[in-house]
């Protein structure tokens, strides 16, 4: 059944899908890798804001104690920050902040999370933890200005609902470091953004506790914060994760969980930032890498603008080592490239999302339908998948559209055409069918390039009655992105495409029928009496 698309718009696309990205820890942003791979996101996604781990752990160097005249001091030092901070924000890119973790010269203990060990226990001195905190965020000011300043929001930790990034999941204690920091980000000016408890999926109950707690205190709290994924208990392999998948709208339903638990608390009306969301938490789950991972995701990222202020995918690159240095190219990382700049399929379908409209003229459960200010209508269409994986979905999804142009007078459409599936714009697949090369040669390199990239087609339809006719036939986990222009013909009259081999016209534009052209050539390509050489000579 071909479904009629109306004219009017029926709400608009928010850019809560493209508002964060996530990162790698701090301090990877200083490798040319990680600035190529972000610069060439950019360029395609454009994302506002990222986020990531490290700040204030050692490797960004900010906490440093030294002993002078016989006394403790600390030296705050920004040189890592200011060199990363200064290179997101000319790739069109700002932080969103995440205070953490511990510096080891603070902590009050020595339990640490992740390969690169970063430290998940409350500060030995709350004085000095938020005169660091105060410091940092006075710096990003005097830095970069408070108008600046003022659109990054500022989290507190990560995940303080889990024994493994916060020392005994104790909640008291998070809501002591959140109000600690809260008040010494409020001192550096009124006006900067703060929230949290930042938690993790099925620990939705510290949600209430947290809104009780900072109406009870007044402590300042300016959005609410918790991430979203999807997959079950991890089934270790050597180097590697699998695990089962829920479908794809219990995303959609974390996304809404902190606005309907929240009403009627003091924390109702604020924005939601979903601060890390993906399938699988697991950096080394091949799942990320996959075909399937964009058509799984597709729906999601159409409709959860809708629900929150933000959802930030986890993460832009594989350049990622809370469990160690990766061993091969194409190791399940949650980026939507690879080192080396590959692109995934879920890339697309976030590059595909960035060429569209914001004004929505139909949704389904396969499809969005925007259009432009220019008048463009844009499709991104997805197939079906299963998560179960002992229900195959079928090879062939189609999709019939009745799209309405507006363009007045036009007769026809341009139509373009981006997929990727199984067979297009595969790496992964590309990388299994070399063997999977754990270090690519450089030619191997500029033949995965080469794959990743999406099949492309056009076409012309013609328009009747203000519509165009749009019927799509997606293979196994494809995500497409159909672009309609209307033609605005400038072809000249005299164009005829039977003659670029010199053959006979159709006789508008081209011969007369008696064997002259429109410029008195004979059908041998002489003057009319005059030869071939144009002059007069033999």
């Amino acid at each position: 059944m071909r479904i009629h698309v109306p004219g009017r718009p029926t709400g608009r696309l928010t850019d809560a899908w493209r508002a964060c990205v996530g990162t790698g820890r701090f301090e990877l942003a200083l490798r040319r890798d990680y600035q190529d791979s972000l610069a060439l996101v950019q360029r395609d996604i454009g994302f506002r804001h990222i986020r990531g781990h490290g700040l204030l752990s050692d490797g960004v160097g900010v906490h440093r104690p030294y002993e002078h005249a016989g006394s403790r001091r600390v030296r705050h030092s920004f040189t890592y920050v200011d060199q990363v901070v200064d290179a997101y924000l000319e790739l069109g890119i700002r932080p969103f902040v995440e205070l953490g973790f511990m510096p080891s010269g603070l902590a009050s203990g020595d339990q640490t999370v992740f390969w690169w060990q970063g430290n998940v226990t409350p500060p030995a001195s709350w004085t000095e933890w938020a005169d660091l905190v105060r410091a940092t965020v006075a710096h990003l000011v005097d830095r970069y200005g408070l108008d600046e300043v003022r659109g990054w929001p500022i989290e507190v930790w990560n995940e303080p609902n889990l024994t493994a990034f916060w020392q005994d999941a104790d909640r008291d204690a998070y809501h002591r470091l959140y109000e600690v920091s809260a008040h010494a980000v409020k001192e550096v000016d009124a006006s900067l953004q703060v929230g949290g408890p930042a938690i993790s999926p099925g620990s939705d109950e510290w949600l209430v506790p947290f809104a009780e707690f900072v109406a009870a205190r007044d402590v300042p709290c300016d959005f609410v914060s918790r991430h979203a994924y999807t997959s079950g208990p991890a089934q270790h392999v050597p180097f590697g994760t699998h695990q089962t998948l829920a479908p794809a709208e219990h995303l959609l339903e974390q996304f809404a969980a902190p606005r309907r638990l929240l009403a009627g608390t003091a924390l109702a009306e604020l924005p939601v930032h979903i601060t890390e969301f993906n399938s699988s938490y697991r950096p080394d789950n091949p799942i990320h890498d996959t075909a399937f991972h964009a058509a799984y995701l597709a729906p999601v990222v159409a409709a959860g603008g809708d629900l929150v202020d933000s959802f930030s995918y986890w993460t832009f690159s594989d350049m990622f080592e809370e469990a160690g240095i990766p061993t091969t190219l194409l190791h399940g990382g949650f980026g939507l490239l690879t080192h080396r700049q590959l692109k995934k399929p879920t890339y697309h379908l976030y590059a595909f999302l960035a060429r569209m409209g914001d004004a929505v003229l139909a949704r389904g459960a396969d499809h969005l339908v925007t259009r432009d200010t220019d008048g463009r209508v844009t499709v991104l269409a997805w197939a079906p998948v299963d998560v179960t994986g002992r229900a195959p979905v079928p090879e062939r999804h189609t999709l019939a559209l009745s799209v309405p142009l507006d363009a007045p007078g036009a007769t026809s459409a341009y139509l373009a055409r981006s997929s990727v599936s199984e067979e297009a714009g595969n790496v992964q697949a590309a990388w299994a069918e070399m063997g999977r090369p754990r270090s690519p040669l450089p030619r191997q390199l500029d033949a995965l390039r080469e794959a990743a990239e999406p099949a492309r087609s056009h076409r012309s339809l013609p328009v009747v009655g203000g519509r165009v006719e749009v019927d799509l036939t997606l293979a196994r986990h494809e995500v497409t992105l159909v672009e309609i222009d209307a033609v605005r013909d400038e072809t000249p009259p005299w164009w005829d495409d039977d003659r670029l081999l010199g053959l006979p016209g159709r006789g508008v534009g081209g011969h007369d029928g008696n064997g002259h052209d429109g410029e008195g050539r004979d059908g041998d390509g002489r003057r009319d009496g005059v030869p071939a050489g144009g002059d007069g000579r033999p």
